[in-house]
């Protein structure tokens, strides 16, 4: 039941991508363009996926299991360290030159967008030399 709930969360994430129009790069990279032609849109999107998921973790705030009776394990950190500000710097990087995050991505991947696949792989790389270098530390 796990999997059946994870793909059809990610298939309502999937269309709500496509809908919004956020699996298009263009769409993305002109809301990061204030010194141009500036898409506000982004922006609804974002506030209106904040406030889903405010409702929905002050609902899951108040229980110990999830719906699906496994256990819901809450983030512990709490502190801003290197870490965290170097992944957003490089995250914010290659959102901003590509105008893919991982979610759109792959969304655009099976659009059969090209600029999708060089992402993609990009970004199982990325993911490989990170765990390699996890390990080895």
């Amino acid at each position: 039941m796990p999997i059946f709930s994870a793909f059809i969360a990610g298939l309502v994430f999937g269309i709500g991508l496509l809908v919004s129009g956020m699996s298009n790069p263009a769409k993305v990279l002109g809301f990061l363009d204030l010194g141009g032609r500036w898409d506000p849109s982004l922006a609804f999107v974002m506030v209106g996926a904040i406030a889903v998921a405010t409702v929905g973790y002050a609902l899951a705030r108040r229980r110990a299991r999830s719906w699906l009776e496994q256990t819901l394990d809450w983030p512990m950190a709490r502190g801003i360290d290197r870490r965290l500000v170097l992944g957003s710097l490089v995250f914010g990087i290659g959102w901003g030159l590509a105008g893919f995050c991982p979610g759109p991505a792959i969304v655009a991947l099976g659009q059969g967008r090209e600029q999708a696949l060089v992402f993609v792989a990009a970004m199982l790389v990325g993911m490989g030399l990170f765990e390699w270098w996890a390990r080895r530390r």
